[in-house]
C-alpha cells in the first residue's frame, strides 16, 4: 500500500506542478525539476530511488517511441546531416572533452572513467528538447533538428558509456571490440526496428476494433526494446526506427475511430510519464548529497568547468559545422546558410534529462573501479538542473533576443487550402461517380460539404470572424441545448443511461470535430 500512495503522490504533485506551471505560464519541466528539488529536503516526503534499468526501459522507450510516431520522416530525411552531427558526432566529441577536464582535474583518476562520465553527461534528453522546444514556438526546422537529435544522441551516449565502463574495468578493448560493439548496438537497433515496425504495422493493419488498436500501440515500445536488450543491441534505435515507420505509415494502418482513440491515449501517457520523470529528477537531491564525500570548494569547481566544457563545446561544434558544411558546393546549394541566430538558439537549447541521471545511477561500483563514484553521480545532476533551470527557463528570453522569426501560420494555411481544394475536387469527381447510386437530396447536400470544405481554409486568412467559425460557434451553442435535453430525459427516467452515453458520444465526436474550427 506504502508504494500505492508513493506513485499515487507524485502522480498528484506532476498533475498539480503542470497545473501552476501553465496558470504561471511557465515551463512545467522546470516547475517540476525545482519542486523536486524542494520536496527532496522535506523530511516527511518518503525517499524515492530512481531504478536506472527501470528508467532506460520501462520510462523512456514509451516516450521516445510517441515522439517518433509524431516526427516528420520527410523533415527528418532532409535534416538527416545537422541531426547526425549533433547526434553522433557532437556526443563523442562531447565525451572525451567533458573527460579530458575531469581527468586533468582529477589525474589519479583513470580516463576512461572520467569519458564514461563524459557520455553520460553528452546527450540532451528527448524529453526536455520535446518539451520545451515545442513550447517556446520555436521555428520548425530547429525543432525538427533538436528532436531528431534527441532521438539518436541517446544510443550514441549508451555505447560509448559501455565501452569506456569496458576500458574502465580493465576488459580489452580495441579497434575491432569498438566496431563490434557499435555494429550490434546500431546494427542490431535498425534490425530489430524494421522488424518490429513491419510485424506491429501488418497487425494494426488488420485490427478493426480501436481499443485492441490502442493497447498494441501501448505494448509496441516495449515488445520492440525487450527484443534488442536480450541481444546487446540499442532498444534506442530499434524503438526510434518502429516509431518513424508506424506514424509515417499511420493514416494506412488504423482507423479514424482507431487513431483519435490512440492519440488521445497517448496524449495522457506522455502528459503523465514526463510530469514523473522531472519529478523524480529533483527528488533524487536528498539521496546525492548524502552520498557526497569530495570538499565543496573542489565540487563546485570542477561541477563549473563541466558545464561550461558541456555548453562551450555545444555552440563551438554548431557553429563549425554549420559554416564547414557550406563550403561544399553540393551542400551550399541544397540547404543555404541559415541566419546566424538559428546555430545560436540550438547551441542554447542542450537540457539534459532522466538519461542523464539514469546512466549515471549505472556507473560501476568504487569496488570496480577506483574513483569517486558519488562526485560523479552529483556532476550528473547538476548538469541536468543547471541545462534545465538555466538555459530551459531562458530559452524563450533568448529566442526573443535573437529575434528569430516564427514560421508564419498564412504559409501552413495557404499551404493546407491549396491541397483541400485539390482533396475537395477529389471528393467531388468520386461523388459524381456514385451519384447514380443515392437520392438526389443527399448527393446535393454532399456538395455542398465538400464546397464548405474547400473554402474554410481560405476563410482563415481573414482577421475578422469567418462564416466557418460562426458555424462553429452557434454549433457548439446547439449541442450543449441538445446535451441538456438528454440529460434531462435520463433524469426523469423517460430514456436509459446506454441511450443518454450514445447520444453524448455522437454529440462529443461532433464537437471535437468543430474545436479546431473555433480555435484557429
Amino acid at each position: 500500500m506504502d508504494g500505492l500512495a508513493e506513485v499515487v503522490g507524485l502522480v498528484a504533485i506532476a498533475v498539480i506542478g503542470t497545473a501552476l506551471a501553465r496558470r504561471l505560464g511557465l515551463l512545467a519541466p522546470i516547475v517540476l525539476v525545482i519542486a523536486g528539488l524542494g520536496l527532496s529536503f522535506l523530511p516527511f516526503v518518503p525517499e524515492v530511488h530512481l531504478d536506472p534499468h527501470l528508467a532506460l526501459v520501462g520510462i523512456l522507450p514509451p516516450l521516445l517511441y510517441v515522439a517518433a510516431v509524431e516526427t516528420s520522416v520527410p523533415a527528418f530525411r532532409f535534416n538527416l546531416r545537422p541531426i547526425l552531427l549533433l547526434a553522433i558526432g557532437l556526443v563523442v566529441v562531447t565525451a572525451f572533452l567533458v573527460g579530458t577536464v575531469l581527468h586533468l582535474m582529477l589525474p589519479g583518476v583513470p580516463y576512461a572513467i572520467c569519458v564514461a562520465l563524459g557520455a553520460v553527461v553528452a546527450p540532451p534528453d528527448a524529453i526536455a528538447a520535446t518539451a520545451i522546444a515545442r513550447r517556446v514556438r520555436l521555428p520548425r526546422r530547429v525543432v525538427t533538428i533538436l528532436e531528431g537529435e534527441s532521438l539518436i544522441n541517446d544510443a550514441t551516449a549508451l555505447v560509448l558509456l559501455r565501452v569506456s565502463v569496458a576500458a574502465a574495468t580493465g576488459a580489452a578493448v580495441g579497434f575491432f571490440n569498438v566496431a563490434t560493439e557499435v555494429a550490434l548496438a546500431a546494427g542490431g537497433g535498425i534490425a530489430i526496428g524494421v522488424v518490429g515496425a513491419l510485424v506491429f504495422a501488418y497487425v494494426h493493419k488488420r485490427i478493426k476494433d480501436p481499443l485492441m488498436d490502442t493497447a498494441l500501440s501501448l505494448l509496441t515500445p516495449f515488445l520492440i526494446v525487450l527484443p534488442a536488450e536480450v541481444v546487446g543491441a540499442s532498444g534506442v534505435v530499434a524503438v526510434v526506427v518502429a516509431g518513424l515507420y508506424l506514424g509515417h505509415r499511420i493514416p494506412k494502418l488504423m482507423s479514424a475511430a482507431s487513431r483519435l482513440q490512440t492519440e488521445g491515449f497517448w496524449r495522457i501517457a506522455r502528459f503523465l510519464l514526463e510530469g514523473m520523470v522531472f519529478l523524480l529528477v529533483g527528488l533524487q537531491l536528498r539521496d546525492v548529497l548524502r552520498s557526497m564525500k569530495t570538499p565543496w570548494i573542489e565540487v563546485i569547481e570542477i561541477t563549473g568547468a563541466v558545464v561550461g566544457t558541456l555548453i562551450g563545446t555545444r555552440f563551438l561544434w554548431i557553429f563549425l559545422t554549420v559554416y564547414l558544411a557550406r563550403l561544399i558546393p553540393r551542400v551550399r546549394r541544397r540547404d543555404p546558410l541559415p541566419p546566424a541566430s538559428y546555430p545560436a538558439v540550438v547551441g542554447w537549447a542542450g537540457m539534459r534529462g532522466v538519461v542523464t541521471l539514469a546512466a549515471a545511477l549505472a556507473l560501476p561500483r568504487p569496488d570496480e573501479v577506483a574513483y569517486p563514484r558519488a562526485l560523479f553521480v552529483w556532476l550528473a545532476f547538476a548538469v541536468i538542473v543547471v541545462t534545465l533551470v538555466l538555459q530551459g527557463a531562458t530559452l524563450p528570453w533568448y529566442a526573443r533576443r535573437l529575434r528569430i522569426p516564427p514560421d508564419d501560420p498564412n504559409e501552413d494555411t495557404l499551404a493546407e487550402a491549396a491541397v483541400q481544394n485539390a482533396a475537395s475536387r477529389a471528393a467531388r469527381d468520386r461523388l459524381d461517380q456514385l451519384a447514380e447510386s443515392a437520392p438526389a437530396g443527399t448527393v446535393d447536400r454532399l456538395r455542398e460539404l465538400a464546397e464548405h470544405r474547400a473554402n474554410k481554409a481560405w476563410e482563415r486568412l481573414g482577421p475578422s470572424e469567418t462564416p466557418s467559425r460562426a458555424y462553429g460557434r452557434l454549433r457548439r451553442e446547439m449541442i450543449d441545448a441538445e446535451r441538456e435535453v438528454f440529460r434531462s430525459a435520463r433524469d426523469e427516467g423517460r430514456i436509459a443511461e446506454e441511450v443518454l452515453r450514445r447520444a453524448q458520444r455522437d454529440l462529443d465526436l461532433e464537437e471535437s470535430l468543430l474545436q479546431r474550427t473555433t480555435e484557429d
